[in-house]
């Protein structure tokens, strides 16, 4: 993917586990890009020059820094080498036992992971947050909804804890 051409910032990263859907993708991209927050992206997924991926991007991805990991594993060698004591992974999942927006719940350094829409997070991905920054939960009524879109929830991920850290980049 190309390089974004604004200045990413590098206190707050996110990651989409399998995604399976391009529209989604694009979407979080799309938010990914508003908030200057670098977006990585482990395999398998769908073909990155899909039609309905770049529609849902629409121009954004010039402005969104997308790495591409061809696996989980390859992705967690790969987070484990970078060079920061900061740095910790938070997954949002319905199983999640802390709520999304409580008090303190983000730092800097936080990587926010999300699983496929159809399966959700993949039980090693949990378990390195378990050990590390945790599971959130964004806690929805399912009563007529089982849970939300993935790009909705990475929105709301990825604004709560920048409101938390220091507010959007306005």
């Amino acid at each position: 993917m190309e390089t974004a051409t604004t200045t990413q910032r590098d206190d707050l990263a996110v990651v989409l586990v399998e995604p399976r859907i391009p529209g989604n993708t694009g979407c979080v991209a799309r938010s990914c890009a508003a908030a200057r927050v670098p977006l990585h992206l482990v395999d398998p997924l769908f073909e990155l020059d899909d039609a309905r991926l770049k529609r849902a991007g629409l121009d954004y991805w010039k402005s969104v820094c997308v790495r591409v990991h061809p696996s989980w594993e390859a992705f967690y060698a790969y987070w484990r080498g970078v060079e920061t004591s900061d740095k910790r992974l938070v997954g949002f999942s319905k199983l999640g036992a802390r709520p999304h927006a409580e008090t303190g719940a983000y730092r800097r350094g936080d990587w926010l992971l999300f699983g496929s829409e159809d399966k959700g997070l993949r039980e090693d991905a949990m378990e390195a947050c378990r050990q590390s920054g945790g599971i959130r939960r964004i806690p929805i009524d399912e009563t007529h909804v089982r849970s939300l879109n993935l790009s909705v929830s990475a929105g709301i991920g990825i604004y709560e804890a920048l409101r938390q850290l220091d507010g959007p980049p306005v």
